[in-house]
């Protein structure tokens, strides 16, 4: 009897290249579509990641825009105290469940049947994703950080932070648009993207 082997990650996920199926209006002989064969469980649990880091990333939105509220309308104490506090929910862990947001959809996408390129829908929420994650790296950290440091300076002279009311517009729009890429995923629009021949 030989003795057991040890399951390794690659045992759990085979990667296969394929040819599709050639029809009228299909895919040249060709292409190729790679798929990712997931067990079932591991399926399970990539989309139970992907579902968490999107609450989680709805969730640090409203915070964001709660912080941003009350820096534009508290006094001057607890407007200096959440403009500080804005770096730590803009900066790192937007980044961080965006990017695994990002990543479990992808193997999602690799693992299933609707695959990244095949449905419109599919493809919206990659670009949504990956607009959204772009925006927070180039955009709201450097502001955020900026702000942050106002904050806390604010905090040790005892005024209040300047904070521009612009400021209510990444939670709101981020918010929105991941709401927006929830419903998508509820509804599935718009069918499969045609391919020219």
């Amino acid at each position: 009897m030989p003795p057991p082997r040890a399951v390794g990650i690659v045992d759990v996920m085979n990667v296969t290249t394929t040819t599709p199926t050639i029809a009228a209006g299909r895919a040249p002989a060709d292409a190729r579509v790679i798929r990712l064969h997931l067990p079932a469980r591991v399926r399970k649990l990539v989309l139970l990641v992907h579902l968490a880091a999107a609450g989680v990333w709805l969730g640090l939105d409203l915070v964001l825009g709660i912080l941003v509220l009350t820096a534009l309308g508290a006094d001057p104490t607890a407007a200096a105290a959440a403009a500080a506090s804005l770096a730590a929910v803009a900066t790192w862990p937007l980044v961080i469940v965006g990017v695994v947001t990002l990543v479990s959809g992808v193997l999602l996408g690799l693992g299933s049947k609707y695959g990244l390129v095949r449905y419109w829908w599919v493809l919206a929420k990659l670009a949504i994703n990956l607009v959204l994650v772009t925006l927070v790296v180039l955009v709201l950290w450097p502001g955020m950080t900026a702000i942050g440091e106002a904050g806390r300076a604010a905090l040790e002279s005892g005024d209040t932070p300047v904070v521009g009311a612009t400021l209510v517009f990444p939670p709101v729009v981020s918010s929105t648009v991941v709401i927006v890429a929830m419903t998508l995923s509820v509804f599935k629009p718009w069918g499969r993207v045609r391919r020219s021949r």
